[in-house]
Formats: structure tokens, C-alpha cells, sequence
């Protein structure tokens, strides 16, 4: 326990930075994926996967779903010309102003926005430019979108609803552009949270949330827009909400993260693999609701539970999971 504490403490401060994270590529994403549905064969063209860096699995999802669904919206600060981070890099061109288009600088009235969109029968997908900043919005998305279809005794909702936004830290944003704000969302029943690792789950994953009838927020790492490649579906395809991945089989103790930390961990299993030490590594993927039946099931195995994340200790989702797996 204390040599993986060890080496998540050593390895932690090179994948915050790009450069540093490229130079050890052994553990892309693509290296590290073992979800069950993805398609079988080659990875390459011919068979439906084309190469993606995680930001461009996210302009394709968004793609698809507004190819798909008429109703379907994608809004926020610089989103027509693509946004700070490219992800919605020629929408506006191919969809047009009317379904793809700015926002004021507002991160409350953009998720106000979002909310009368959804509830009016549109597909809403807004963008609040950074995590740091969707705290103006917290009143709208805890106690409006959260509580729509409960306080209407189900005539109402804004299950329609997807809020995007890249969190934590890339080793030059300062306390204004590396949090990891995912707790204090996880705290509120109707809403989900949704953190991917990679652009094959960001892409299947934000499917997914976007045609899930409840309010979603879809936290993206946004220190791996780039620097996570991954061999990644060019088609429709979906990622269930709510189901955690078991990455890495093991036996004498359960590692378990989640988002960006995933690299960190995968990392640190591998060097705990060197001395004799088999970690079961799991992505749990959606934070809320969290699988907490997998989850269980591998610790009854091991024995023993380790997880990780970015976020501060104090008031962070792992005390309510290691809480739950106490009980």
C-alpha cells in the first residue's frame, strides 16, 4: 500500500504536463481501455476506428448527436468558432448559427438557458468554458435543473440536458483554471456526473449522456484534450452511464480513480506489478450514480481499497466511497 502511495505521489506530477506525459505514451489511453463493447477487429480505418485525440472524440460526438437529433443544440463562451479547447471546431459551419452559437460571458445564464432549452423539448449541450467557473451556475443546475422534474411531480423536466466542461490541472492554470469541482455536484440527487478518461470513453460516454433523460455534467480532463490519442469509433456508439470499468484484473488490492488520474494510477499499478503486487485497476467512469456493486465485488476479492483522485481530499468523492464500502 504505502509503494503505491509512493509511486501515485511520484508519477502524479509528470502527467500534469503535456510534454512529459508524451514521453511516456507506453500508457495511452488505448493501452489502457477493456471495455466490453467495443467493436471487435483491427483498429484502423477499414473497420470503423479512426485515431482521435480527446478533443477531437468530442467535437465527433457532438457531431453525431446533432446530426442525429434535429432538436439537438450546442452553445457557449467561443463555441461558434470552435471554443478555447477546438472542441467545436466547424459545427457552426455544418449545422449552422441557429444550432450552434456564442453565449455572453455568463455561466448563470448559460445554464439558465441550457434549462428552458431542455424544458421546451430541445437537446441542450452547453459548454461552461472552465470548471472554475460553473460555480455563477451552481444555483441553476443544483436547484432548478436538478429539482425540475421532482418539484412538477413528473409533468416536467430538462432531462435533455448536458453541461460540458474541462476541469483540472495542466500545470500552468493557477487556482482559477485547475480544479476539480466534481464533488460538490455529486452532493445533489438528480443530477449525474460523468468523468472520462479518454477520447474512446469520451466519446461513448457523452452519447450517452446526452440522450439520458436526467440533467448530466460532463466533466472533461481537459490536460489530455490533446495529449491522449486513442483508436476511436467514427460511428454511433454508446458508453453506459452509471457502469465502472474494470481495466486490469488483479488480486491483492483494488485501485480504483477516475478521469485524467486514470494514467496516474495505471502508472502506479504497473510499477507495483514490478514488485510482486496485483492490483485490480477500475475506471469508475460516472460518479454519480456510482457502480457500487462492481466496486464491492472487487474489493470482496482483494481485500484491501486504494483510489485517487485530483480533486481536494476534504469533502472528496472517495470518502463516500470508502464510507460505502465500509458500511
Amino acid at each position: 500500500m504505502s509503494l503505491l502511495r509512493r509511486a501515485i505521489s511520484s508519477i502524479a506530477p509528470q502527467v500534469k504536463n503535456t510534454q512529459s506525459f508524451n514521453a511516456v505514451r507506453g500508457y495511452a489511453s488505448y493501452e489502457l481501455k477493456s471495455q466490453a463493447s467495443w467493436p471487435k477487429g483491427d483498429k484502423n480505418e477499414k473497420d470503423g476506428l479512426v485515431q482521435m485525440n480527446l478533443f477531437t472524440a468530442i467535437n465527433s460526438a457532438m457531431h453525431v448527436a446533432l446530426e442525429a437529433d434535429e432538436t439537438a443544440v450546442v452553445f457557449g463562451e467561443d463555441v461558434g468558432f470552435g471554443g478555447v479547447f477546438r472542441c467545436s471546431l466547424g459545427l457552426q459551419e455544418r449545422f449552422s448559427r441557429e444550432r450552434v452559437f456564442n453565449t455572453p460571458l455568463a455561466e448563470q445564464g448559460i445554464a439558465g438557458f441550457a434549462i428552458g432549452m431542455a424544458a421546451m423539448g430541445h437537446t441542450a449541450i452547453a459548454e461552461i468554458q472552465f470548471a472554475d467557473y460553473i460555480f455563477p451556475a451552481f444555483d441553476q443546475l443544483v436547484n432548478e435543473a436538478a429539482k425540475y422534474r421532482y418539484r412538477s411531480g413528473g409533468q416536467f423536466d430538462v432531462g435533455s440536458l448536458t453541461i460540458r466542461s474541462p476541469y483540472g490541472a495542466v500545470g500552468h492554470g493557477g487556482h482559477y483554471h485547475s480544479q476539480s469541482p466534481e464533488a460538490y455536484f455529486c452532493h445533489t440527487p438528480g443530477l449525474k456526473v460523468v468523468m472520462p478518461r479518454g477520447p474512446a470513453e469520451a466519446k461513448g460516454l457523452l452519447l450517452a449522456s446526452i440522450r439520458d433523460k436526467n440533467p448530466v455534467i460532463f466533466f472533461e480532463p481537459k490536460g489530455l484534450y490533446r495529449a491522449a490519442v486513442d483508436m476511436v469509433p467514427v460511428g454511433d456508439y454508446e458508453l453506459p452511464l452509471g457502469v465502472a470499468d474494470v481495466m486490469q484484473e488483479g488480486t491483492d488490492v483494488t485501485v480504483l480513480g477516475w478521469g485524467a488520474q486514470m494514467r496516474v494510477l495505471k502508472a502506479a499499478v504497473d510499477m507495483a506489478a514490478k514488485e510482486g503486487i496485483s492490483c485490480e485497476l477500475i475506471d469508475l467512469q460516472t460518479i454519480t450514480p456510482w457502480d457500487v456493486d462492481t466496486i464491492e465485488k472487487s474489493v470482496r476479492k482483494t481485500g484491501k481499497l486504494v483510489i485517487s483522485h485530483e480533486a481536494p481530499i476534504t469533502g472528496g468523492f472517495a470518502g463516500e466511497i470508502a464510507a460505502k464500502i465500509q458500511v
